[in-house]
């Protein structure tokens, strides 16, 4: 059966998370259903994560099975699927990949962002996160600098979660400053549920003088938690980039938005 990719991109906001569940609007069914009216034929979609609810992804990566070839070019394809979907979700391609590719379970690298603002803004208010207190960003990215040299994450993982590991391997984790938003920028090759708003949550403790370089790098250690911060909130929270084996799969959002504004 031909294997198919999706790019897409949705605004967390309207959706009780990714993953299909009772009574809930979820982003995996809504695809679904506008995939499965424009072809005639239900299908299932797997998608790179789960993300929670009010997280958004500025890039997420999902795959499907058809019972053949699509009967009609990409652009056509993407046309009718964006027509049928809410504004707050946007797909970029649709691109045939090896029948046993997986979103998934093939993905090398996640990016995440989460997204501070230090102002009042109702138009930024479920895009952003607005702490009640002026964070030290540098004494932060001191923090966000002592997480690579760890694997571990036990701390940083929702209770129960079921996972098989608690091993991750970051190679990024900074604070910057974008415009009038200051920016988490953390990249490894998993994450573990809730991982990325439990760092947050925690630098932020740093960054208000609570905890000290020293209790985060302990906290780290415990395995433990309840040692860390609470999460900071969902809004704040981008999936922005998963990169794939070359053999795998290519980025192509960037040159297909290209092709429509340009054409």
């Amino acid at each position: 059966m031909p294997r198919y990719f999706l790019e897409l991109a949705y605004m967390g906001s309207h959706f009780h998370g990714w993953q299909k569940q009772p009574n809930a609007v979820t982003v995996q069914e809504t695809l679904e259903k506008a995939i499965s009216t424009i072809i005639s034929f239900p299908v299932t979609i797997t998608g790179a994560g789960r993300t929670d609810t009010g997280v958004h992804a500025s890039y997420f990566v999902a795959h499907f099975d058809m019972e053949e070839v699509l009967p009609f070019d990409e652009r056509v394809f993407i046309n009718k699927l964006n027509g049928l979907l809410p504004a707050s979700v946007s797909v970029f391609s649709a691109t045939q990949v090896a029948n046993d590719a997986h979103s998934r379970f093939n993905a090398i690298r996640r990016t995440y962002e989460y997204h501070l603002i230090l102002y009042k803004d109702p138009f930024l208010n479920e895009l952003t996160y607005r702490p009640w207190f002026i964070p030290d960003f540098e004494q932060m990215n001191r923090a966000a600098e002592l997480l690579k040299e760890y694997t571990d994450f036990t701390s940083f993982a929702r209770l129960h979660g079921g996972n098989k590991t608690n091993i991750c391997h970051l190679d990024e984790a900074y604070w910057v400053r974008k415009e009038n938003r200051y920016v988490f920028v953390i990249s490894a090759d998993r994450f573990l549920r809730n991982m990325v708003r439990a760092i947050v949550g925690t630098l932020l403790d740093v960054g208000r003088g609570k905890i000290s370089l020293r209790d985060f790098c302990d906290i780290i250690e415990a395995k433990d938690r309840s040692r860390a911060g609470t999460s900071a909130p969902p809004q704040g929270l981008y999936l922005t980039d998963i990169r794939y084996p070359e053999e795998i799969f290519v980025r192509r959002k960037e040159d297909m938005i290209d092709k429509i504004v340009h054409k």
